[in-house]
């Protein structure tokens, strides 16, 4: 008979005044490794949590029998050994501090050298991991930094990784703790797609070493490793099935879309007639050093008004940088040739004059966007392109978000905090934010995070449909082939900072 690592009995969660879970139960042997699947509020990531004790269940119970074991097996152990100890979990969000440990770090920081100096390295931040428990998986920082691919950023600050390589970073720093349980809530999300097909190897190597892994993804990214997959439905487990009996249509078709073409040609009139320019973007030779990092070297980028790219480069290539310059983020822009929306950079213009040409999405956005507010309150927030509403909500502003809610399918969430809805619906929000004043440029940085398949196909459609209705410029930065938009039709891409292909 299979001996236990953990059981869920009859689990009860609320979050607010919302039930996530009502009566579900798990359980995982020794020697599963498992993939929670299902759609978008599912329940998959509120799970992880239970089981690292984030959150506390309102009824029912959990059992870690890993912790029952140690404890037994440890005649005299710590004392302030709790459970916790031996999990790592790897959230979609990090929680990095400052060097001086006085805060957090905000959006902008990365780009601005002196405030970036206040962070840690990449082997700083390894060497300050601390370690509880007498277990010994094999994971030293030797081993982790190799399989995780950090050598060459040892000596980075963390508020300059990408999306991609702060993933690797945070997998790293979870195995460091050698722990019994790893969890894992969508890996995969931020990964180039070589680093995609070198994680099947890094979830064997961690299974190999005897760690206990549980993770939330995608029903297509499953890594061989994995032994069994559970579908969540509507906070329970619908059904669980071997890894090898697996099929993605167990989770039932995707929902025929319909996009409102009416509403939305309603909700893009709200603005007046868009101006034109000859050029939205005309960047010549540009460069960007930080000390003695070339991040881009040469780069030019030509964007007419209603034209439609794909920004394309792998972790690290200098996508984000380059879309920092274009969104007045990145102070280095008045050191360079650049042109945006036909004015030269530098030529008197203020950030928010760019700004309110400009709906911005980016996972680093995304990170550091204050949770605090309802979602009607941040999407609210986009018409004054501020990181939250620190104003009275107008009445016709409010009224106009809940209308770009609807259209992307989040309007159940209108009153929640931001914080307390599922990560997809939170990047939705975000998205109606940058959707709300109907501006001339729309910059998507890998918008799709962490959407279910349906979600994926809606906002596709919402984009296309834009598309067809306006001329509106779109930059779309994405690392799945299949998220991109009919209605993009051209691609720069970028190789170590450098153009690569441009069409």
């Amino acid at each position: 008979m299979s001996e236990p690592l953990l059981s869920i009995n009859n689990a009860v969660l609320k979050l607010g005044n919302q039930a996530v879970f009502n009566g579900l139960d798990f359980k995982i042997n020794k020697g599963e490794h498992w993939a929670l699947v299902g759609e978008s509020g599912s329940g998959k990531s509120a799970l992880l949590q239970v089981i690292a004790g984030k959150f506390h269940l309102s009824a029912g119970n959990i059992r870690y029998h890993f912790h029952e074991e140690f404890l037994a097996s440890h005649p005299n152990p710590d004392a302030h050994l709790t459970f916790h100890r031996l999990i790592a979990m790897v959230e979609s969000r990090h929680h990095f501090r400052t060097l001086s440990n006085t805060g957090d770090f905000y959006y902008q920081q990365r780009y601005n050298s002196s405030d970036s100096e206040d962070a840690l390295t990449v082997e700083q931040y390894l060497d300050n991991i601390k370690i509880y428990a007498d277990n010994d998986f094999g994971w030293t920082m030797d081993k982790a930094i190799q399989k995780l691919h950090l050598e060459p950023l040892r000596d980075k600050q963390l508020i300059k990784l990408s999306n991609g390589e702060t993933k690797r970073l945070l997998i790293a720093a979870a195995l460091l703790k050698n722990p019994v349980l790893l969890l894992l809530d969508n890996p995969l999300t931020g990964l180039d797609v070589q680093t995609r097909v070198e994680f099947g190897s890094i979830i064997k190597a961690i299974t190999d070493s005897g760690i206990a892994v549980i993770m939330a993804t995608s029903p297509f990214e499953t890594p061989s490793s994995i032994t069994n997959v559970a579908i969540l439905k509507n906070g329970k487990i619908n059904k669980q099935v071997k890894a090898s009996e697996f099929d993605p249509k167990m989770m039932g078709a995707v929902d025929d879309d319909r996009i409102d073409k009416s509403e939305l040609t309603e909700l893009l009139n709200l603005k007046a007639d868009q101006p034109f320019y000859s050029w939205i973007v005309k960047m010549d030779k540009v460069n960007i050093r930080y000390g003695e990092k070339q991040v881009l070297k040469d780069v030019d980028w030509h964007i007419r008004q209603g034209e439609r790219w794909a920004l394309l480069g792998h972790n690290g290539a200098g996508k984000s940088t380059l879309l920092s310059l274009i969104n007045a983020d990145n102070p280095q822009a008045y050191a360079n040739d650049i042109l945006l929306f036909d004015r030269k950079r530098g030529t008197g213009e203020s950030i928010w004059d760019i700004k309110n040409k400009t709906g911005f999405i980016s996972p680093e956005l995304y990170q550091y966007f204050p949770t605090d507010n309802s979602c009607l309150q941040v999407i609210e927030s986009g018409f004054y392109d501020t990181m939250g509403l620190f104003r009275p909500s107008d009445p016709k502003k409010s009224a106009i978000a809940l209308r770009w809610m609807k259209a992307l399918e989040v309007d159940q969430y209108a009153r929640q905090l931001l914080k307390n809805i599922p990560a997809s619906a939170q990047r939705l929000c975000l998205l109606a934010r940058a959707l709300i004043k109907n501006p001339t440029l729309l910059i998507f940085d890998e918008p799709c995070q962490g959407m279910d398949q349906h979600q994926v196909l809606h906002f596709k459609s919402i984009i296309d449909t834009i598309c067809e209705l306006s001329n509106v410029t779109v930059i779309y930065v994405t690392h799945y082939q299949h998220e991109i938009p009919d209605s993009v039709t051209k691609v720069l891409k970028l190789e170590k900072g450098e153009v690569a292909t441009s069409n």
